[in-house]
Formats: structure tokens, sequence, C-alpha cells
């Protein structure tokens, strides 16, 4: 009796994009936005690029096996930390992975994917340290991991200060998006902004499917589910990753010393263009008095 051999199956693996940008921004409310459409994967921060970064470690130059590991290999070997984390997701036409380090490797993540985007989002950096300053003192008796110290955690200055270094929390995703900004891949991305999102997300998502090229979806924006209480025990800082069920830009005054709030409202550099290929999702937008009162009687997608 003889056999005729089997050909092997290769499953279809989803499209990959991916969500970065600045903590605090609107990338967990993005993906739970995104989800609700069945023909996507999305979720809060995956460990592959932790993964890959890791990879890195194991076979760069001066290490045991960098000499013997081509640069073939150490492709499939980054391709398929991707492959095997979603292969669950063989299913979706598309796969959403969120980590802030990605804005630093886009050469690696065009090279492995061409054509896929980078949706990053935005916010006025001194309204994203006053969201992490605000859930900080919402428990007094919690000390949280995103500090080393007690001299870290002393006061609003000093965790702002801590907070903004580029090896931290809103200091490494600023540079490195800030970086890919002006870089040779810019085009790639596209960059929004979170009161936008907020206030306008009937507005923004289509333009996001037509810059990733999908069909239009019609999301129910009264009712977005997501939280991530598992993650947010260990950091110390609960409810860092809920998404009220109904999408809606909600007004407040700062609790930032006046001082600190001018210093790091100045470093939105995504609002002037020029020398950059990245596309944003801007606001004409006029505000009076505090910023918490303003409006956004316009669109468009620069």
């Amino acid at each position: 009796m003889s056999y005729g051999a089997c050909a092997p199956v290769r499953m279809t693996m989803p499209r990959y994009h991916f969500i970065s940008g600045l903590p605090r921004a609107g990338s967990t409310l993005l993906s739970a936005i995104l989800l609700q459409n069945p023909r996507f994967h999305a979720g809060m921060t995956s460990p592959v690029g932790t993964l890959y970064s890791g990879m890195l470690q194991q076979f760069g130059a001066g290490t045991e096996f960098g000499p013997v590991i081509t640069t073939d290999e150490r492709k499939r070997l980054v391709r398929g930390l991707f492959d095997s984390y979603y292969a669950n997701q063989a299913d979706k036409a598309v796969v959403f992975d969120t980590n802030r380090m990605w804005t630093a490797h886009l050469p690696m993540l065009m090279d492995q994917f061409p054509g896929s985007k980078v949706i990053a989002c935005v916010r006025n950096v001194a309204w994203v340290m006053d969201s992490i300053e605000r859930k900080y003192t919402e428990d007094p008796y919690e000390i949280t991991r995103l500090f080393n110290n007690d001299t870290e955690r002393a006061t609003v200055y000093s965790r702002v200060e801590t907070l903004a270094q580029q090896s931290r929390m809103v200091g490494y995703p600023w540079t490195a998006l800030k970086s890919a900004f002006y870089s040779a891949h810019a085009a790639s991305m596209l960059l929004i902004e979170y009161d936008l999102l907020a206030h306008a997300p009937q507005k923004v998502l289509p333009l996001i499917y037509n810059f990733i090229g999908e069909p239009a979806f019609a999301h129910d924006f009264e009712r977005i589910q997501y939280d991530a209480p598992e993650f947010d025990a260990p950091l110390g800082m609960r409810g860092l990753h809920k998404v009220r069920p109904a999408v809606s830009l909600q007004t407040r005054e700062t609790i930032l010393p006046p001082d600190l709030f001018q210093q790091y409202s100045k470093l939105s550099f995504w609002k002037e263009t020029a020398g950059s290929r990245a596309n944003v999702i801007t606001a004409k937008f006029v505000h009076s008095a505090p910023e918490s009162s303003t409006t956004f009687p316009a669109l468009s997608a620069d």
C-alpha cells in the first residue's frame, strides 16, 4: 500500500498593525474600541516587545551566539515571536500589538511587516502627568512601583521629574515617539490626540480605518468594555487600564502646580508637522481660560 505525500497545512496569519505613543493618552481606549470589530484583535500592552528586546540581548554583538546566528535566522526568530504569541488569533484579519517601545523600533517593524501602520496616541504631556498624579493620589495607602524609592515619590515635583526621565514611564515613550516622528519611516505613523479621540470618536475611527486600509465598521461608543486589574495590581496603581463604558471627554482642573503644568505643556512637538512625514489627526480648537474648556469645532487630517 502506498501513501500519497500530504502537503503541510499553513494557517493564514493575520495582518499586523501597532499601537504605541504616550501613556495615559488613549491607547487602552482605542484598543477597547477596535476590539468591537470581530475581524480585529487588540488589547493592552503585550509581552512581545519585551521578548524581542530580550532576544536581541541574546544574539547581539559581543554575545556568545551573535557570530553564529545569521541575519536571516534573526529575522525568522523575531517573526516567530509574533506568530507564536498570536497563534490563537489566526481567525482574525488584523492584530494590533500594543507597546510604547514600538516607535523606537520602526526599522524592524517595517522590515518584518511591510505596509504595516503604527497608531500613536498622544496627549498634552502636562495632562499625561496630571493623569498619573491623580491616580497616585487616589490611594494614599499604597506605594506604586512607578517610583524606586522615597526620594522619587516624595512630592509632586520629584514624581513628575522622575516620570520625565528618558528611561521612565513618560520620558522614554516621548523621546521614542519624537525620534520616530522625524525618522525615515514616519509616513507609516498616524498620531491621534487623546482629547479628540474621546470627544469625537465617530470622526476619528473612520480616519483610522482609512489609514490602515480596512473597511468601515459601525462601533458603539456608548458601550465600551475593558479592564485589566490583574495587570494594574502589581504596579500598585488600581484602575490604570480601566475604560469607562461610554466614550467621552471629561473636563477638569489640573492638580499640578501651575509652573509644572506650564513646563510640560510645551512638549507637544506633533503640533508642528514641518520636517516630518508623519500623519497627524489634529483638532482646530479654540480655548478660553482653563484648558478644560477646550472645544473642537473642526477636524482635519494633516
